[in-house]
C-alpha cells in the first residue's frame, strides 16, 4: 500500500457472506491501495444488518479521502442512513449510494484506485446501476 489517500468503500448487506464476496471481489480488481470491508449479518450470524459494525468498517476504511458506503436493500439503508443522521464525529466524508450492489462495489473500486475523489466515485458507482449485462 502507498501513501497516496484513496476513497474507502464499505458493503452493507444483511449476509455476511455475501457482503465479504462482494468486498473480495471489488478489492482485487481494485488493487491494494483501496481499502475495501464488507459488513453484514447479526452478531449470532443471523441476517440482519448492525449500526455498531457499519461504524466500525467505516473507521477501519477512512483515510483521509472521503468513504462510500454501498448498502444491499432495506434495512442495511435505513442502518447506513442512521448512521449518518446520528453521527456527530464522522472520521472521513461519507456518502450514501443508490447502485447495484456486486457492479457498484466494483466500479467504486476501480474508480478509488485511480485516485479519483468521492464525487467521482459516487458517480461511477451509481452509474453501474444502469450498465447492461446482456
Amino acid at each position: 500500500m502507498t501513501d497516496r489517500r484513496t476513497v474507502g468503500i464499505v458493503l452493507i448487506s444483511h449476509s455476511r457472506p455475501l457482503a465479504e464476496g462482494a468486498a473480495e471481489l471489488a478489492a482485487q480488481v481494485s488493487g491494494p491501495d483501496v481499502l475495501v470491508v464488507g459488513v453484514g449479518g447479526t452478531d449470532d450470524g443471523r441476517l440482519g444488518t448492525s449500526l455498531d459494525a457499519l461504524t466500525r468498517a467505516v473507521e477501519k476504511v477512512a483515510a483521509g479521502a472521503g468513504v462510500l458506503v454501498i448498502p444491499d436493500l432495506g434495512s442495511s439503508v435505513l442502518t447506513a442512513r442512521s448512521y449518518l443522521a446520528d453521527s456527530d464525529d464522522l472520521p472521513d466524508a461519507v456518502r450514501l449510494v443508490d447502485t447495484a450492489f456486486v457492479e457498484g462495489a466494483v466500479a467504486a473500486a476501480v474508480a478509488a484506485a485511480a485516485g479519483l475523489t468521492l464525487d467521482a466515485v459516487a458517480t461511477a458507482a451509481e452509474e453501474a446501476r444502469d450498465v447492461r449485462k446482456l
